[in-house]
């Protein structure tokens, strides 16, 4: 049972920061953004800006946030989740969590990043994930309604987050 695909985003959990295991449950009736990040790419500084500025203008309406890092693309996300934390913490002012550094691509990516893919994947976007900073929307629900490449910008998914809070 343990490999068969999970049939609810709710389904999935996932390890905070700390080794810690976060039930995606906790997130039910969210809207959430799922954005695999990284701090030492080229989209990093405009991305954690824009998802700061996204969050605090949202989070009260139910929007939340879930980063996971990943050092699958150019290696870019070499620290320590500890680093990790400070980093996006200090310098980026990030409210919402960092969760354990993961896989998004390959046999050991992370099951929700299998989830997620599954959902969204196809002709558009291929199995992978591109590059640092792809995003995925789930509805309050648990739907994943939409994914969007690295280089768009969270300022620009702000539209489509107002309409599902």
């Amino acid at each position: 049972m343990a490999n068969s695909q999970p049939s609810s985003i709710y389904d999935i959990t996932v390890k905070d920061a700390r080794g810690n295991d976060v039930s995606l449950e906790t997130y039910k009736g969210k809207v959430l953004l799922i954005v695999n990040v990284a701090s030492q790419c080229g989209l990093t500084t405009s991305n954690y800006t824009e998802l700061s500025e996204v969050y605090s203008k949202y989070k009260d309406q139910g929007l939340e946030i879930l980063a996971f890092p990943c050092n699958q693309f150019g290696g870019q996300e070499p620290g320590t989740n500890e680093e990790i934390q400070q980093f996006a913490c200090t310098r980026f002012k990030a409210e919402y969590p960092i969760f354990d550094k993961v896989d998004v691509n390959g046999s050991n990516a992370s099951p929700l990043y299998k989830y997620l893919k599954s959902a969204k994947g196809g002709r558009i976007f291929g199995d992978g994930i591109k590059w640092n900073f792809a995003k995925f929307l789930v509805n309050r629900d648990g739907e994943v309604i939409d994914r969007y490449a690295p280089t768009t910008a969270p300022s620009k998914i702000e539209k489509d987050i107002k309409k599902y809070l």
